[in-house]
């Protein structure tokens, strides 16, 4: 008798688990970056899809990576993927201005992704995007070039610091499954 009841709460516990996980993941909320060209941008447009956010910085080591984050958009944005450019100066390696931002990124790097204004990533100014990665999963970029990816309904599925090209098997391989099929 004591093993059945053990199954059963064991089993009970399971059912809550996976509800309190389906009930999470439609809970994701909802952010509005304000965009380079004017207007914002919504994680609401582009639910059912998954977003590789990345905070950016034109004047860094890594800024080679816009190159690549403009590939994964041109090879996996017509299956689904959008990739989100941050440009922060919270590592004092970006342009004052934004119009320079968008000048350097399209002259340099033919970026067409979107991409925000100029946001702050860590710290209490953070955008809130940020600052709930850091209360929610203990993420905090420590450097230009961090990624987030997350799914269809908003929820994290990794996270990668500066070093990992978005173009890496660690990073297409999280995304692939992501993909809306068609």
């Amino acid at each position: 008798m004591n093993r059945r009841l053990f199954t059963l709460g064991a089993a009970a516990g399971l059912i809550a688990l996976t509800q309190s996980r389906a009930q999470a993941a439609e809970a994701a909320p909802v952010f509005r970056f304000p965009s380079i060209d004017g207007g914002s941008l919504s994680t609401a447009d582009w639910r059912g899809r998954p977003v590789l956010v990345v905070n950016t910085a034109s004047m860094c080591g890594f800024s080679g990576q816009l190159a690549d984050l403009q590939s994964l958009h041109e090879t996996y944005g017509p299956r689904g993927l959008v990739v989100l450019a941050v440009p922060s100066d919270s590592f004092r390696q970006e342009y004052d201005d934004a119009k320079q931002v968008k000048e350097f990124c399209e002259m340099h790097f033919g970026l067409t992704l979107p991409m925000t204004d100029i946001l702050p990533v860590t710290g209490p100014q953070a955008h809130p995007f940020y600052r709930w990665l850091a209360e929610t999963r203990g993420f905090t970029p420590g450097w230009n070039f961090s990624k987030v990816l997350l799914d269809g309904e908003g929820q994290v599925v990794g996270t990668w610091g500066a070093i990992t090209n978005p173009q890496s098997g660690a990073i297409t391989g999280a995304l692939t499954p992501l993909l809306p099929r068609t």
